[in-house]
């Protein structure tokens, strides 16, 4: 029975004793402030809106072939319409602005969308009325191509008994029609 003892143990014995720690190679690593590494850019809105300055944002500094501007290039913000005109009307359009170019620490941005806060779009879809939506693609006379949405809803009349007022398939297409035409003729810009 001892020779078999010894066999184990050696063979127990062999490799690294992984739960024992000698010590660390280089020691304790330093930590280190990741924000060092980064700068701060102005983002400037288009001329359109009366409010230029819309916030600050980060991006890690050039770095040998990592270019910092080529990083800030194509980021998408999204900014309240009610910050950007100072007219707490608006605040529940939200503008999406798209960065296009770098001057030192500024970064120009161009209009890239409008949507509506989900809390206003939940407000204006009810039950019991027809949700009618029309899209339609615009050429502005700048060259730009504008997806304008449509929403139409139908209304209860003020002497209606009934609880629901939903339109038929062919009321929906008629009114499609109007928003379709309507956006089409309509000269936007």
């Amino acid at each position: 029975s001892s020779g078999t003892r010894s066999k184990r143990a050696a063979t127990m014995a062999v490799g690294k004793n992984k739960r024992i720690s000698k010590g660390r190679k280089g020691g304790k690593k330093k930590a280190v402030d990741p924000f060092a590494k980064k700068d701060w850019y102005d983002i400037k809105a288009p001329s359109v809106f009366q409010v230029k300055n819309v916030g600050k944002t980060l991006v890690t500094r050039t770095q040998g072939t990592k270019i910092a501007s080529d990083g800030l290039k194509h980021r998408v913000f999204e900014v309240s319409l009610a910050d950007l005109q100072g007219d707490e009307d608006n605040a529940f359009r939200k503008i999406r602005l798209r960065a296009e170019d770098v001057q030192g620490k500024n970064l120009l941005t161009n209009f890239w969308g409008m949507d509506f806060t989900t809390d206003k779009l939940r407000s204006l879809v009810r039950k019991w009325q027809t949700l009618i939506e029309a899209h339609v693609d615009v050429k502005t006379t700048d060259s730009y191509t504008l997806r304008m949405f449509c929403i139409g809803f139908t209304k209860r009349r003020s002497n209606q008994v009934k609880r629901t007022c939903y339109a038929q398939s062919s009321q929906i297409r008629q009114v499609y029609s109007l928003h379709y035409n309507y956006v089409i003729k309509h000269e936007w810009f």
